[in-house]
C-alpha cells in the first residue's frame, strides 16, 4: 500500500512534512522508510504546577519530542513562549533531525518548551518553572539520549537551572545534559557567536562559488538579536558592506554601508538592546519589513518563520537569500524566487553553526577538557565550509535546488542509519 501522507494544521508542521515528503519522493526512499521518518519516535506532554509570587498555583503545559535517534542523542532547544505547543515541538523537532545529519554531527532531532509568557515572569517564577520542567522530563533526556539546549526566550540560566536540577536527582554532576550552558559552568568559549559565524560563513562561501568577492558585495540582514548581530559583524570583518540591519523598532539603511561594530554597541547600551534612536552620516530608517525588498545582494533573514512568503516575495531583488532564522521562506515564498533565480542557501544549513557549537560543547564537557575559542571557531569553519560545499556540489549533480539538495543529503544519511540499525519491535 502506498505511504499515507501526514498533514497538519500547524503550518511549520505542514511545511516540514511536506518539504520532507517531496524530497523523500524524489529520492525513491521506500516506503517503509518514509512512514518512519514522517513520525517522531517520542512525544512528551507534561503539566508544571507552579506556586507563583502572590501565593496563587498555576499549571503550565510543557512539552518535549525526540523525532529519530538513529544516528545519536537527541538534540535540540527548550523554548519559553505563548504560542508553544506539541505540533510546534514536533516540526521543529523533525527540522533538528535533518539540520544534525546534514552538519555531520552524531545527533538526532529534538524539541520542547513550556507554553508561557516570560515577560510576565519574575525570576523566581521563571527558575521554578525551568526546575519543575527538568523534573518531568528528567526521565528521558541525558547526555547519550536526549541534550537540550537554549532557544526562544532561554539562556545560559535556564540551561543550569535544569541541569542543577537533574544533577541533583540523580546525585552526581551531569554537565552534558544540557549545552548553551555559562563559559564558567561547563560552557564552551565561542558558542555566543556560532550560529551567526555559521551563517556568514555560508554567505561568503556561496559568493565564492558564484565567482562574486565578499569584499563590497552589499549585504542586508534583517533580525539583530544574536543571529543577526553575529552574521552582521562577521561579513562586516571580511569586507562585505552591510547596508541594512533590523530589528522590532525598525529597519536601518545606509546605502554605503552601517558601521556595523558601532550598530552592536549602540544596542548593547540600550536596556532592552534595541536600535531605537541609532544613527550615522547617511542612514535612513525604515520600516522593519522594507529591509527585505531592498536591492542589495545577499539577504539574511535571521529573525522570524515566514517573513519571506507568497504575499511580498516578489519584492525582493535580493540574487543570494542565507536563511538565518527558522523557516524565514515559505514553501510558496520558494517557487516565486525560483522563477526570479534567487539562489537559497537553506535553514538547516545555514545556521546549524548553533548546533555544531552544542555538539563542540558537548564533546568538551564529556571529555572535561575545554578549547580556546579560537580553536573553537577554526573547528566550526571547517565543518560549514565542507557542508556548504556537500550540499552546493550535490545540487548540481542532481540538478535541483539548494533546499531539496540539503534535505535529500540529510534525508539519506538517516535512512541510511535506520536502514543498517533495523526496525526494533
Amino acid at each position: 500500500m502506498p505511504v499515507v501522507k501526514r498533514t497538519s494544521n500547524n503550518v511549520l508542521l505542514d511545511i516540514a512534512l511536506k518539504n520532507f515528503y517531496a524530497a523523500a519522493e524524489e529520492m525513491g526512499l521506500e516506503d517503509d522508510l518514509i512512514e518512519i521518518l514522517s513520525h517522531s519516535d517520542r512525544k512528551l506532554a507534561v503539566s508544571i504546577p507552579v506556586v507563583m509570587d502572590d501565593g496563587t498555583t498555576k499549571v503550565f503545559n510543557g512539552y518535549r519530542v525526540q523525532h529519530n535517534s538513529a544516528l545519536g542523542p537527541n538534540k535540540g532547544g527548550l523554548r519559553f513562549h505563548p504560542e508553544v505547543c506539541m505540533d510546534e515541538c514536533e516540526a521543529l523537532a523533525m527540522l533538528m533531525t535533518w539540520k544534525c545529519s546534514l552538519a555531520g554531527i552524531p545527533y538526532g532531532g529534538g524539541k520542547g518548551g513550556v507554553e508561557c509568557n516570560p515577560l510576565e515572569l519574575s525570576k523566581g517564577e521563571k527558575e521554578r518553572i525551568t526546575r519543575g520542567l527538568a523534573a518531568r522530563i528528567e526521565p528521558i533526556v541525558g547526555a547519550w539520549t536526549d541534550v537540550p539546549a537554549p532557544d526562544v526566550n532561554t539562556g545560559g540560566q535556564e540551561m543550569i537551572w535544569l541541569m542543577d536540577t537533574i544533577s541533583k536527582m540523580r546525585g552526581n554532576m551531569e554537565p552534558a545534559i544540557f549545552t548553551g550552558k555559562p563559559i564558567s559552568l561547563w560552557g564552551s568559549k565561542g558558542r555566543t557567536q556560532a550560529t551567526g559565524v555559521g551563517v556568514a560563513t555560508c554567505a561568503m562561501e556561496l559568493l565564492k562559488v558564484v565567482g562574486k568577492d565578499v569584499k563590497g558585495a552589499t549585504v542586508a540582514v534583517q533580525g539583530f538579536g544574536n543571529v543577526g548581530t553575529f552574521t552582521a559583524l562577521t561579513l562586516h570583518e571580511h569586507g562585505a558592506k552591510v547596508v541594512a540591519i533590523s530589528d522590532i523598532t525598525g529597519a536601518y539603511y545606509a546605502p554605503e554601508g552601517l558601521d556595523i561594530p558601532a550598530a552592536i554597541a549602540f544596542a548593547n547600551a540600550h536596556p532592552k538592546k534595541l536600535l531605537e534612536g541609532f544613527t550615522q552620516p547617511g542612514v535612513k530608517k525604515l520600516d522593519g519589513e522594507e529591509l527585505l525588498f531592498l536591492p542589495v545582494d545577499v539577504l539574511c533573514p535571521c529573525a522570524l518563520e515566514g517573513a519571506v512568503n507568497a504575499k511580498n516575495a516578489e519584492k525582493v531583488q535580493a540574487k543570494f537569500i542565507v536563511e538565518g532564522a527558522n523557516g524565514p521562506v515559505t514553501p510558496e515564498a520558494d517557487e516565486v524566487l525560483a522563477k526570479k533565480n534567487v539562489i537559497i542557501v537553506p535553514d538547516f544549513l545555514a545556521n546549524s553553526g548553533g548546533v555544531i557549537g552544542s555538539y563542540f560543547e558537548w564533546c568538551q564537557d564529556l571529555a572535561g577538557f575545554f578549547w580556546t575559542e579560537e580553536e573553537y571557531l577554526k573547528r566550526l569553519n571547517q565543518i560549514m565550509t565542507e557542508n556548504f560545499k556537500r550540499v552546493w556540489d550535490y545540487a548540481k549533480e542532481k540538478n535541483v535546488k539548494m533546499r531539496r539538495a540539503a534535505f535529500m543529503v540529510a534525508i539519506q544519511r538517516v535512512a541510511d542509519a535506520v536502514r543498517m540499525r533495523g526496525t526494533f519491535l
